[in-house]
C-alpha cells in the first residue's frame, strides 16, 4: 500500500507535513472551471489521500471558483489536527473561465474571506500570495503592497503563515522584509531548472519549496532520457519525475494532483522510489 509518510517530513512554519502532499486543482471541472463530472469520486479522492498519509493539501478558492474548497470542506471537515491546508490568492476567474489578476489589497482581503468561508475555517494555515508575473514565470515587479495587505490579515489572526507563488529571488527578499515567508511555490521540474539557486537559498533558511508543473515542458529528447531511466527502474515517467524532485533537495514538497483514486495511489508510490546515483546523474543532465 502506498504511503505518503515514506517520503519523510519537512516544516511549513510550525506545521510538520509529509513531503508528499496532494494538489486539489484537478478536482474542479474541465479547465479548473465549474463542478466535477463526478462529485462523489472527488470526495473519495480527498478521503483516500488522508487515509494514505497525506497531511498537506494545496488548494485555492479560484479553482472552480470555490469548487475545490467546498469539496475539501464536504469531504474532510472537521479537519484532522495534523492536516495543513495551503491556499493561494491573487487571481480570479472570469465567467468565460479566463484567469485574471486580482491583486489589489481589497481583492486579497476578499479572497482570504472567501477561502475562510468555503473551507469552513476561522483561520487559514497558510496563504500563498500568487504574484501575477507573466502567468507561469515571475517578473521583478514589487509585491510589497500585496504582501503587506496579507501580513495585516495575519496580524488580525485570520492567517497563520504566509507564502509566495510565482516569484523571483528578489521578490522573496522583498516579502521577507515585511513578514516571515514559510514556503515558495514556483514552476520547477526535470527540464525547467531556473530556480536551482533559489531552492538552495531557501533550503539553507529552512523554507519549503513546492514545485508546480512537476512534469511540464518536456521536449522529445528530454523525454528520451526520462523514458530510458523509467524503463530501467520499471516505474512510470510521472513517478520517476516525482522521485527525482524528492531526491533533489530536502526542502522540496510535492503536491501532485489527480481526480482518480487509482492515480492518487500510483502518485504516492513515488515516496518509496529510490533512484540510484548513476541514474540520478543522467536525469540531472537533462536540463
Amino acid at each position: 500500500m502506498s504511503d505518503a509518510s515514506k517520503a519523510g517530513t519537512f516544516q511549513i512554519g510550525d506545521r510538520t507535513v509529509n513531503r508528499m502532499g496532494y494538489g486539489a486543482m484537478q478536482l474542479a471541472g474541465p479547465g479548473v472551471f465549474g463542478p466535477p463530472k463526478d462529485p462523489k469520486a472527488a470526495l473519495a479522492v480527498l478521503r483516500e489521500a488522508l487515509a494514505l498519509g497525506v497531511n498537506h493539501i494545496d488548494t485555492s478558492d479560484f479553482y472552480g471558483p470555490h469548487v475545490t474548497n467546498q469539496l475539501i470542506r464536504e469531504a474532510l471537515h472537521p479537519y484532522a489536527d495534523d492536516l495543513t491546508i495551503v491556499t493561494k490568492v491573487g487571481a480570479k476567474r472570469g465567467d468565460d473561465a479566463s484567469w485574471n489578476p486580482a491583486q489589489s489589497p481589497a481583492e486579497l482581503v476578499q479572497a482570504v474571506h472567501d477561502n475562510l468561508r468555503n473551507l469552513g475555517l476561522e483561520v487559514l494555515d497558510v496563504v500563498n500570495f500568487r504574484a501575477w508575473g507573466n502567468m507561469h514565470a515571475p517578473d521583478e515587479a514589487s509585491i510589497a503592497e500585496q504582501f503587506t495587505a496579507l501580513a495585516e490579515l495575519q496580524q488580525q489572526g485570520l492567517i497563520r503563515h504566509l507564502g509566495l507563488s510565482n516569484v523571483s529571488a528578489v521578490q522573496v527578499k522583498e516579502a521577507q522584509a515585511i513578514a516571515q515567508v514559510v514556503c515558495v511555490q514556483n514552476h520547477y521540474n526535470l527540464s525547467h531548472r531556473d530556480d536551482e539557486q533559489l531552492i538552495a537559498q531557501l533550503s539553507e533558511q529552512g523554507i519549503a519549496y513546492v514545485p508546480f508543473f512537476p512534469l511540464g515542458g518536456f521536449t522529445p529528447l528530454q523525454s528520451d532520457v526520462l523514458a530510458s531511466v523509467t524503463q530501467r527502474l520499471q516505474a512510470s515517467q510521472l513517478n520517476v519525475a516525482l522521485a527525482w524532485l524528492l531526491q533533489r533537495s530536502p526542502n522540496i514538497l510535492l503536491i501532485p494532483g489527480t481526480s482518480s483514486v487509482a492515480h492518487l495511489r500510483e502518485n504516492l508510490t513515488a515516496s518509496e522510489l529510490k533512484i540510484a546515483p548513476e541514474l540520478l546523474a543522467e536525469l540531472d543532465a537533462v536540463a
